[in-house]
């Protein structure tokens, strides 16, 4: 049974949720580059939470353990790439690609006090180029401590977290093989080591019946990264931010056993 016009189901958020999601977002092209992307976008969207598959907040997983301290599941995600001709520094290089990410992450509640929850991810991914038949560009890691809080009518969340990679992955976004140098980008071997520092807010807020607007912005610093001397590295620090509006047009009568 669907239940349409913003009716709730009893007892907690539905299980599935089905509707449409277009935002706006500005972001840098990469973790160090001057040059920034502009993205908007309207898509169908799904949320469903099921005691093992969840598709919610910005990613999909399927969860493998779940107590009142920790939590496990296996994750995707994915990151838009940029195109080398929007990219002064990459001028006549690899583009970078669409990355889709996937692996484990461990959740560890912290503490809760009414609305508002302590907890720490620590996320493992692999990272893939969907633009280059899926190749493997490396592996990261991301440890954030977050706060959440979650009322009735608006939510928000406060992050910080520190983004690492392995030399591969590193290479993508830094590396300058010999057959690009040139006299302004002089060849560089990537190290594996931190990306970046993020700081991250993100709120949203119910509208009338089926309707939330959402926003965020993300600040990165390269204070101590691996990769500062990169010729492609030409900010240390760089702001994102974004704003959209969902409209859930169906969901369940069944309540989400969370």
């Amino acid at each position: 049974m669907l239940l349409p016009n913003g009716v709730k189901a009893a007892g907690g958020p539905p299980l599935w949720e089905v509707g449409l999601l277009g935002f706006s977002a500005s972001q840098n092209a990469y973790p160090g580059a001057s040059e920034r992307t502009q993205k908007t976008l309207v898509l169908p969207w799904l949320i469903y939470r099921g005691p093992f598959l969840r598709a919610d907040r910005g990613s999909v997983g399927l969860r493998a353990v779940r107590t009142p301290e920790f939590e496990l599941d296996l994750g995707f995600a994915a990151a838009l790439g940029a195109s080398s001709e929007k990219v002064q520094a990459r001028s006549g290089m690899p583009d970078l690609g669409l990355l889709l990410e996937a692996g484990p992450k461990l959740r560890w509640n912290l503490a809760e006090q009414g609305a508002l929850r302590w907890r720490a991810d620590l996320p493992l991914r692999a990272v893939f180029d969907a633009s280059d038949s899926m190749k493997m560009r490396g592996w990261s890691l991301e440890p954030a401590l977050q706060l959440e809080h979650r009322g009735e009518t608006w939510m928000s969340s406060w992050s910080v977290a520190a983004l690492l990679g392995n030399r591969r992955l590193a290479d993508t976004f830094y590396g300058v093989a010999p057959v690009y140098a040139t006299v302004e980008r002089p060849a560089y071997e990537a190290r594996a080591g931190l990306i970046a520092w993020r700081a991250n807010l993100a709120v949203s807020r119910a509208l009338a019946k089926d309707w939330r607007v959402f926003g965020f912005t993300r600040l990165e610093s390269l204070a101590g990264a691996a990769n500062r001397a990169s010729p492609l590295v030409q900010r240390h620090s760089g702001v994102s931010f974004g704003i959209g509006l969902s409209w859930s047009g169906w969901r369940s009568d069944q309540s989400a056993a969370d």
